[in-house]
């Protein structure tokens, strides 16, 4: 099996897709913090502008290119103009993502299409387009933000985890064919937990309310750390978050307690009071909200299990994730009764 090895993170051209809020937003300041030349996509022309803008008044160097990654050809213009403006591709990082929240008999066959064409099939593009030019390179790394509903669905989210079991399938293939036959392309499945991003302001609505995550909640700042770790150490996959961390152990041990404990905590738990209509981005960009953290902040808390991936302590993963699933369950009970 062909070694990898990847570039330093300023001697990289990334490309981010879906880089004009949240998690993607926040991995393309860090990466051009870092000295990498970047490449921002997504659909919101507004966002783009003003994180292309920071990059630069910071110092770093960036452009920007507009693309629904549900239209192959659009997705094909970001590979293709990140290598005629910056003459490679060492990076790719495809967080783009949408979402219903509703009951499965509440979406309709177009709503739940949309969401697998744009989550699933817009992350099998991204690779499509990318592995040739990374081939040209001679190495580099595969990116794909998933989400911890790659292992364990949750309710009133059925389209969503169904696209996110997708792209691990669709992962785990393509890294054993690239493997095969010697291809030194790192291909990596990034896992965040509940992130406090606009992704639960941008997001369709069908519960009559603003949807929320099960906390608790954490920063984007640790789902970007985690993205530049593997930028430049080839990982597998990886979890970003405590409690999703829990609920993966938790699913491996006893899916039907996992069963059991989403049904008490996870439909309700992911209602606010908050009035909400049913507009989102399902269709169309949200050009109001182009923040990395969303509204949150104060359901945040640190996660400390991040390292282990990092230092590769592959060991201790078990008893992490007992202390995880110790605290989220004290965290739910601590919910549950606030």
């Amino acid at each position: 099996m062909t070694s990898i090895q990847l570039k330093p993170i300023n001697q990289q051209v990334v490309a981010i897709v879906g880089a004009s809020s949240g998690i993607g937003r926040e991995a393309a300041l860090q990466f051009a913090a870092k000295g990498a030349k970047v490449v921002v996509a997504a659909r919101s022309e507004g966002g783009l502008r003003s994180l292309v803008e920071e990059i630069t008044q910071k110092g770093g160097e960036a452009i920007s290119i507009l693309a629904d990654v549900a239209d192959f050809n659009q997705v094909k213009a970001i590979a293709e103009k990140t290598v005629e403006h910056f003459g490679r591709l060492d990076t790719w990082v495809h967080a783009a993502a949408t979402s219903v929240f509703a009951s499965f008999e509440n979406l309709t066959p177009e709503e739940f299409k949309r969401i697998v064409d744009v989550n699933l099939m817009g992350q099998v593009y991204g690779a499509m387009v990318a592995i040739p030019y990374l081939k040209q390179t001679g190495q580099g790394a595969l990116i794909h933000i998933s989400s911890v509903e790659a292992h364990r669905s949750l309710p009133l989210q059925s389209a969503y985890s169904a696209s996110k079991h997708g792209i691990e399938g669709f992962l785990d293939s393509l890294r054993v064919e690239l493997q095969h036959d010697n291809v030194p392309i790192s291909v990596t499945n990034v896992m965040p937990s509940t992130i406090n991003t606009p992704f639960y302001t941008k997001t369709v609505s069908k519960l009559g309310v603003k949807p929320t995550g099960i906390p608790p909640y954490y920063q984007p700042d640790i789902v970007a750390e985690a993205i530049l770790h593997v930028s430049e150490h080839p990982t597998r996959d990886i979890i970003v978050g405590d409690s999703g961390r829990a609920i993966d152990l938790l699913q491996k041990v006893s899916p039907h307690l996992a069963d059991a404990i989403l049904g008490w905590i996870a439909v309700d738990g992911q209602k606010t009071s908050e009035p909400k209509s049913e507009e989102g981005n399902l269709y169309h960009a949200i050009e109001k909200d182009n923040r990395v953290r969303g509204d949150y902040s104060h359901k945040t808390i640190p996660s400390f299990f991040e390292w282990l991936d990092f230092y590769q302590v592959p060991k201790w993963g078990p008893l992490v994730g007992l202390g995880a699933l110790a605290l989220l369950i004290s965290q739910a009970l601590k919910d549950s009764s606030s």
